[in-house]
């Protein structure tokens, strides 16, 4: 059973609101602390879902159970931002399942409404209000604190993949349900037998004895050399004729602004960090029950080769962030040597085989866990070229033990390693970076733009023909969030308290950019990639068409310019 919540709290008010739509009910509790405790009390073996509940709601819900003031609470983990965790040890004394629909990346359940088109006008009741509300102040609340359940509850749906995956851990390892109320990284330390246990070796990590290198030698000898022995270290040189820059972290080396046609392979390393993990035992040393990242890594897999997405999601999700745990002080998994050596090694062992490479390849980027090279053109013969190739990555995968992916791209359109778009046969795509990146229904700022680069990039389409061909108004937003950091937000000459701001371009040069100020009085500052002139629409806005005031051609002119990030020369 699911039952998703929100609290609304003042200083002589709060209020909750629960749907649960399993029993198709919505439950309202207005300072009626009894009331909430019988509620608690017949769903407490429910998983309780909310929108950054893990920091917040819970604690108030938990305050209000020990008949602790809520208003204290709300102030200590909002205006002195501090854990609620901190505020009581009795908190730990009521147990209930908890599942954030927060992810670490996100600005606010406001900004994903505002991608899915809905109204995000907000409450005119201040939070700070000072006094008791009126009957009509509480009832403007409660309509507010239900609209942003359902939120949460289409947030969910969206999201659901996450969830689905974390209750596949809970059940695969038996696991108590009330992991589903832990973070990704408390499951995985949990699965793994975290030790805990502390070291003070972090740059004594071994280099892995199946490196061969030679020409690119002095790449891991920098490493060695305690001078650079700090996670502010970098080198820069050249590897294959493209720059690379070589950090504690990870590697990167890209052409910028490239376009071009001709034979491509991105070959890329099959889930590259757990597999130098299990090839090295790497991490290892702090893990009681190593088996289960075996099996994780096993499954993950088996179940990659067999095309089931829905069965590999729960390992392949575990799977990607055990390295990351390595270097995570407050997992007991945290062993920041082990960490290095799969970072560090997984760097050298990809110059390795560019080294291999070089003499057949015209290297285009080199990233995290695989490169792009181009056939040269004095190949005349893609089959013996491609077998040439084979060869080699053979040779360095059976000394490795590695295993590499290929992937064959007729087009590259590369912006940096971090934003590119790849074509081959029939049209498919690789993407990376935001501005080609496929969109979802919590993740839609400047759709048209995305949908008019792709189009251009894959078919050919002029941009002017997608942009003045599209008439849904959804596909021009951008959405903006004002920081905690700022006072208030500036258009037209008003100051606005709300702080999503839905916003398309306007034909009206009398319509002004949206700013923002830290202080009454202060300078007003643009919002980055705000246009000159827009509008604000935060009603809802699914299924409007757009108005006769959109400046199409200021989303024209942006597209243009993008594509000129990614070496497309077009007026």
């Amino acid at each position: 059973m699911l039952n998703f919540y929100d609290f609304e709290v003042f200083d002589y008010d709060w209020m909750v609101v629960n749907i649960n739509p399993i029993e198709r009910t919505r439950t309202s509790i207005i300072n009626d602390s009894e009331k909430l405790k019988r509620y608690f009390e017949d769903h407490k073996n429910e998983i309780w879902i909310g929108y950054n509940n893990r920091r917040y709601d819970q604690y108030i819900l938990k305050a209000i159970l020990l008949d602790m003031d809520p208003a204290e609470v709300n102030r200590w983990i909002i205006k002195e931002n501090k854990g609620g965790w901190q505020y009581s040890s009795l908190f730990n004394k009521i147990t209930m399942i908890n599942f954030d629909t927060m992810l670490r990346t996100d600005t606010g359940l406001k900004t994903l409404e505002a991608f899915m088109g809905n109204d995000i006008r907000e409450t005119s009741v201040p939070f700070d209000i000072g006094r008791k509300l009126t009957p009509e102040e509480l009832a403007e609340t409660e309509k507010y604190c239900t609209h942003d359940v359902e939120q949460t509850i289409e947030v969910f749906l969206a999201r659901k993949a996450e969830f689905d995956a974390a209750m596949g851990l809970v059940k695969i390892f038996n696991l108590p349900l009330s992991y589903m109320g832990k973070t990704g990284a408390q499951r995985v330390a949990k699965i793994l037998g975290g030790k805990g246990q502390k070291f003070n070796d972090e740059f004594e990590f071994p280099i892995v004895p199946t490196l061969k290198l030679s020409k690119y030698k002095y790449v891991a000898d920098w490493y060695r050399n305690p001078k650079n022995h700090n996670y502010k270290a970098k080198q820069d040189v050249i590897i294959a004729e493209v720059p690379h820059r070589f950090k504690w972290g990870g590697a990167h080396g890209a052409i910028r602004r490239y376009y071009g046609e001709g034979i491509y392979v991105m070959a890329d390393v099959t889930a590259y960090y757990p597999s130098l993990q299990l090839r090295y035992k790497f991490g290892y040393r702090n893990m009681n029950n190593p088996e289960n990242f075996e099996k994780i890594h096993g499954e993950n897999l088996r179940f990659k080769a067999l095309g089931d997405k829905t069965a590999r999601l729960p390992y392949k999700i575990a799977d990607n962030a055990i390295s990351g745990q390595l270097k995570d002080q407050f997992s007991p998994l945290f062993d920041p040597r082990e960490n290095n050596a799969i970072c560090v090694n997984g760097q050298l062992l990809l110059v390795d085989l560019i080294e291999k490479l070089e003499p057949y390849i015209e290297l285009i980027q080199s990233n995290t866990d695989g490169i792009l090279f181009k056939m040269p053109v004095r190949y005349k013969n893609v089959e013996a070229w491609y077998n040439i190739i084979d060869d080699v990555v053979w040779g360095w995968e059976n000394r490795t033990g590695m295993r590499m992916g290929f992937d064959i791209f007729t087009k590259v359109f590369q912006k940096d390693v971090n934003n590119y778009l790849l074509v081959g046969l029939g049209g498919k795509t690789k993407t990376k970076g935001a501005y080609t990146k496929s969109l979802s229904k919590v993740d839609f700022d400047l759709p048209i733009i995305n949908k008019a680069m792709v189009d251009y990039m894959v078919h050919s389409t002029p941009i002017e023909k997608t942009v003045r061909d599209c008439n849904e108004l959804k596909m021009f937003q951008k959405v903006f969030k004002l920081s905690g950091k700022y006072w208030r937000v500036w258009h037209n000459g008003k100051y606005y308290l709300e702080k999503c701001y839905r916003v398309f371009a306007s034909k009206n040069t009398k319509d002004t950019y949206l700013g923002k100020l830290k202080s009454k009085g202060a300078t007003i500052e643009k919002f980055g990639n705000c246009p000159d002139h827009c509008f604000i629409d935060n009603g809802n806005i699914n299924g409007k068409e757009v108005p006769d005031s959109l400046d199409k051609q200021w989303y024209i002119d942006l597209t243009k310019e993008r594509l000129r990030q990614y070496g497309v020369a077009i007026t």
